[in-house]
């Protein structure tokens, strides 16, 4: 009798031990919850659940009837590096150096200008980072854009075969997967593709004449957006093949406005709004929408809240979700236009929930861009051929008119931004506010466009010269079966990495390491926008 008891307290025991290790895992699940971004470019809201009936995307269509659609999320720049340098640092553009497009290409139109990485302030970290130090397994698949180079410390993988797929077992991951499809060079490159869209079922923004060839490249614009939804589809499938979906945050989104001209580059509504929806496990807010303004700025908060990572005071932005969350929502969104490929300008602008102020601050510049790369689209070409042919009405013949140094729009009464009322005596209390608020934002950030690019990189770079990322070094201590290695580098605010023996990968270093004696580790450093150290070979004793 004593022994079948012992028997069953035994068997007790055991089954509240292995509940109690699946409770804590579930705990740590939960701490840690696996995250995905799967993000594409240059594209509005231009979707059914957005309401543009155009054309059916049934993946991303199901997927927010299991999400919650936020209906005001803005970019930070109307063009792709300096919107995802801002979402990868948490930082404004203009705050740390990365407002122009871009800085590594070498075509800038002032020539004694060399291609450059932005040099960040020292406490600036790509936010993976922490999430790496957190625990998290982080792979890009694949583009970057950062203008700050692409430091080895970011990511654990960051190339097209970057997958969670590939993350060692029983770790959270933060998983990336871009897509190009929606791209505005797709306009032309996919011209010879079927095209499953009627031009004439295409509703022509009054930004545009009525054309052939105008509403043909829109409809490939479309085109696009169902190629991307049908590789969106497959993404999410994996997930759930893998049986993941019930514990990752999806999250959607483009990287600014639509792949078109007069859209992309701009910092209009049509430039920067972008569609954002987040998928949460269990079913939780699915299926209903969230009007508050947001913008790229909170992205980087909001996965560390997420993720119960603290939050680093430097960020610009606020997170909107996880137990971090803000306790205002915010009241204004904020973007920059500066210099675009070969050509200057400086536009700041601020929206709050209902009007848009915009401060040109080079009104002498025509709002026009004469950028080359765009005028591979037919679309753009068209336009160019109609305008000399003085065939553009007054609204389409904006684009190639000087500015007007404010602009204020009604965005509720005025979607199109057609009418500007920064003259108009009855805004004039609303133009006041958004003023105020737009200069003390500039100077808050220290906003690096009032001054000139040659004269910003001089200060990056010395002399024209990439700074080099001094290398770590290392203290050992020597334990009974183990050597403890601390590293350290010179460089403030460089980023360190270590890998363990020959076949190793490269590991975020963020506290001392252990390692069996007789193992080699390997080190090197680097501080954004310099080169990377030298590695250095650390032997320990057997």
């Amino acid at each position: 009798m004593l022994n079948k008891n012992i028997r069953y307290i035994l068997m007790l025991s055991l089954g509240f031990t292995l509940q109690s290790n699946q409770f804590l895992k579930a705990q740590e699940k939960v701490k840690h919850p696996n995250i995905l971004w799967i993000t594409c470019e240059d594209m509005s809201a231009n979707l059914s659940m957005y309401g543009d009936s155009t054309i059916q995307t049934p993946y991303l269509s199901k997927f927010s009837q299991q999400a919650v659609k936020y209906t005001r999320m803005y970019s930070v720049a109307g063009v792709c590096a300096p919107s995802r340098s801002g979402i990868i640092t948490g930082m404004y553009p203009p705050a740390i150096g990365t407002q122009h497009m871009r800085t590594g290409t070498g075509g800038e139109k002032d020539p004694s200008i060399p291609s450059y990485q932005a040099v960040t302030p020292p406490e600036v970290k790509a936010f993976p980072e922490y999430l790496r130090a957190a625990g998290y397994y982080c792979t890009n698949n694949q583009k970057t854009d950062y203008q700050i180079g692409e430091p080895f410390t970011v990511w654990d993988d960051c190339s097209k075969d970057a997958h969670w797929r590939n993350r060692p077992k029983d770790k959270p991951f933060f998983a990336v997967f871009n897509i190009n499809e929606t791209h505005e060079s797709m306009i032309w490159r996919n011209a010879n593709r079927p095209l499953r869209v009627n031009p004439k079922d295409i509703k022509l923004p009054p930004y545009y004449p009525e054309s052939d060839i105008i509403r043909r490249d829109i409809a490939r614009y479309y085109d696009n957006i169902m190629l991307m939804d049908s590789i969106a589809g497959s993404i999410l499938k994996q997930l759930e093949d893998d049986g993941l979906a019930e514990n990752t945050i999806v999250f959607f989104f483009s990287d600014h406005g639509a792949a078109l001209p007069w859209y992309k580059r701009e910092i209009y509504e049509r430039g920067l709004h972008v569609p954002f929806m987040v998928r949460f496990p269990d079913g939780q807010l699915a299926n209903t929408s969230d009007n508050q303004l947001l913008s790229f700025m909170d992205l980087a908060p909001t996965v560390l809240s997420l993720a119960n990572i603290p939050l680093p005071k430097h960020f610009n932005g606020q997170a909107f979700l996880g137990n971090q969350k803000a306790e205002s929502p915010r009241r204004y969104i904020f973007a920059a236009r500066d210099r675009l490929d070969e050509h200057y300008d400086l536009v700041r602008t601020v929206r709050d929930s209902k009007f848009q102020y915009i401060r040109n601050y080079q009104p002498e510049k025509l709002n026009y861009m004469d950028v080359g790369f765009r005028k591979q689209m037919p679309l753009m070409a068209e336009i160019l051929k109609l305008r000399d042919q003085k065939k553009l009405d007054s609204i389409q013949n904006r684009w190639f008119k000087s500015k007007p140094v404010e602009e204020l729009y009604d965005l509720e009464k005025d979607p199109f931004e057609l009418n500007n009322l920064a003259e108009n005596p009855d805004y004039a209390t609303k133009l006041n506010e958004l003023r105020e608020v737009q200069n003390n934002w500039s100077l808050q950030i220290k906003d690096k466009g009032f001054m000139s690019e040659k004269d910003m990189v001089r200060l990056m770079w010395p002399g024209g010269l990439q700074p080099t990322t001094a290398k770590p070094t290392s203290q050992i201590k020597q334990q009974k079966q183990l050597t403890q290695i601390a590293l350290s580098c010179p460089t403030n605010g460089a980023s360190i990495g270590y890998k363990i023996g020959d076949s190793g990968s490269w590991e975020l270093y963020h506290q001392p390491i252990e390692v069996k004696k007789g193992v080699k580790v390997y080190a090197k450093a680097v501080r954004y926008g310099y080169k990377e150290s030298e590695e250095i070979i650390i032997t320990t004793n057997k």
